[in-house]
């Protein structure tokens, strides 16, 4: 059952990796052209109609899904990189700085991800895509640095560790050797995790304005665009929703899959 979900997840990441590369070399339609006629419903010519404006709308979900990813793996990169780097630092510090970047990780924590997202957008010059990967990345970093503090703790309180300092070797070997490796399986899984709620997070920056501005088109611009429409056309909300949930759920089955293969002991039970 469990490689079965990890299977789902690889299937249902890997079709939204696959659109998301094929936009860059082909697509359907251009999707700024605007001759398909209004709000027209499924054909064999638009396989998943009209928006408001006469464009294509499966080439618009299309454009979606590299976004999506787009955001997803950058902001993880970012949140990953950042907060591996500060929880290793804090478990290395002093107790007086210690605390003090413990109490400001949880302060950050106890913020919603897309409220931390929107005051880095808005103190910003815009809304752009680098800016929803930057705002979305930061918000990520602290829930990362404050899991890799807690078990950088864990490792240097080991007696190997206790063995490796005695036998004279540094400490920046010690953290290239034996704490990311003996860390790395949990904060992969972690940063996994991140990845669905990074996706979650830009869409609903995009549903409020806040995300990469027109004409990329988003699924939360997508679903935004569609409210008005959508008893004439509820196709507009169906597909970027659907593809939402579809990506998302992949990535949370494809993270349970991966902390399942990376656990031996959790993978016997």
């Amino acid at each position: 059952m469990r490689r079965l979900t990890l299977w789902i997840g690889i299937a249902l990441v890997g079709i939204n990796l696959g659109v998301a590369l094929l936009t860059l070399v082909w697509l359907p339609y251009d999707p700024t052209a605007m001759a398909g006629g209004r709000l027209k419903p499924p054909s064999w010519e638009h396989w998943a109609g009209t928006d408001r404006l006469g464009r294509d709308y499966f080439t618009q979900v299309m454009i979606g899904a590299r976004i999506a990813l787009s955001v997803g793996i950058g902001a993880a990169a970012l949140g990953g990189v950042v907060g591996t780097t500060l929880g290793v630092l804090a478990a290395f510090a002093r107790r007086g700085a210690d605390d003090a970047l413990a109490a400001t990780l949880d302060i950050l924590i106890a913020f919603p991800t897309l409220l931390l997202a929107m005051l880095v957008v808005a103190a910003s010059d815009g809304a752009s895509l680098g800016t929803a990967i930057l705002a979305i990345g930061l918000a990520m970093s602290a829930i990362i640095a404050r899991l890799v503090r807690i078990l950088t703790k864990r490792v240097l309180a080991q007696d190997f560790i206790t063995a490796a300092r005695c036998s004279g070797v540094g400490w920046g070997r010690i953290v290239l050797t034996h704490v990311l490796p003996n860390i790395a399986p949990t904060v992969l899984v972690a940063i996994a995790l991140q990845f669905g709620l990074a996706v979650i997070a830009e869409a609903s920056l995009s549903y409020l304005g806040l995300g990469a501005p027109p004409p990329n088109a988003s699924w939360g611009q997508l679903l935004q665009q569609a409210q008005s429409t959508v008893f004439a056309a509820p196709i507009g909300v169906i597909a970027p929703g659907v593809a939402l949930v579809a990506l998302v759920l992949g990535i949370n089955f494809l993270a349970d899959g991966l902390r399942d293969l990376l656990d031996p002991e959790r993978a016997e039970t």
